[in-house]
């Protein structure tokens, strides 16, 4: 991708999953990258995997924690010397029926998806804007941001509520030349997605789900959502402000 060597990288959820890849196909790039993740041990390991690949530091963190937030972009900024782009991708997901959800359910959903969102990407942001070099910022949303599915609640709205934060975001830091955009997923094999399969058929369910929902007949990996942060926060996207990318195989076009 053109103008992404030597760039700056934060990768929020970045230990594991769409987040480990994104930290992976930047370091591929010829950035420099950083990455958060929620558990100290995975942070570790991925972060000695990965400085195979190129220069990479961690440290774990609570996203939906104001203060954790803080020290997670000081450490980036030490590391890195400042941050030109954010892969802001970290969340969490569970089922729970609606009539089921529970109020500390819902406010944990929120809190990481929403509120973790929003605190990464001012801290963020505020560093970009001091920098006054400009910057892209990627916010991960999802297909169930733009259509509901049953058992999702709390999360559909969690990640509606990103795309809008993103729209917002893109025109109020448009002076600064910070780019703003989102990522849509749909169904992508990850170890959170696998989790979730598990509790209703595993391999049988991802099977029928990928016959009935998804055109291109088979799951996105997440070296998929990993190119498309890269595109998104390279010179190839320039122009590109205040929308969302659908990386879902087809899956929306089906209705």
């Amino acid at each position: 991708m053109r103008g992404l060597r030597d760039k700056r990288v934060l990768v929020s959820g970045g230990s594991s999953g769409i987040g480990r890849a994104a930290a992976e196909r930047f370091l591929e790039e010829g950035c420099r990258v950083a990455v958060g993740g929620l558990d100290d041990e995975q942070v570790r390991a991925t972060v000695a995997d990965l400085s195979r690949v190129g220069d990479v530091s961690g440290v774990s963190v609570d996203v939906a924690d104001e203060d954790g937030v803080a020290d997670l972009v000081a450490a980036a900024v030490s590391h890195l010397g400042g941050i030109d782009v954010l892969a802001n991708n970290a969340g969490t997901a569970w089922r729970r029926p609606f009539l089921d959800l529970t109020a500390e359910e819902w406010d944990r959903m929120q809190a990481v998806n929403l509120r973790g969102m929003f605190l990464v990407a001012q801290a963020v942001a505020r560093v970009m804007v001091e920098q006054g070099q400009g910057g892209a910022i990627v916010n991960m949303s999802s297909t169930n941001g733009l259509a509901g599915e049953v058992d999702y609640t709390h999360y559909n709205a969690s990640k509606a509520a990103v795309l809008l934060l993103t729209r917002t975001m893109a025109l109020e830091l448009a002076p600064h030349r910070v780019r703003v955009n989102s990522l849509c997923p749909g169904w992508i094999l990850t170890p959170l997605n696998a989790s979730i399969s598990e509790g209703i058929g595993s391999d049988a369910f991802v099977t029928r789900y990928v016959e009935e929902k998804i055109p291109l007949g088979r799951t996105g990996r997440p070296e998929d959502v990993a190119a498309a942060y890269a595109f998104l926060a390279s010179d190839e996207a320039a122009f590109i402000t205040g929308t969302e990318l659908v990386v879902d195989g087809g899956q929306l076009a089906g209705g």
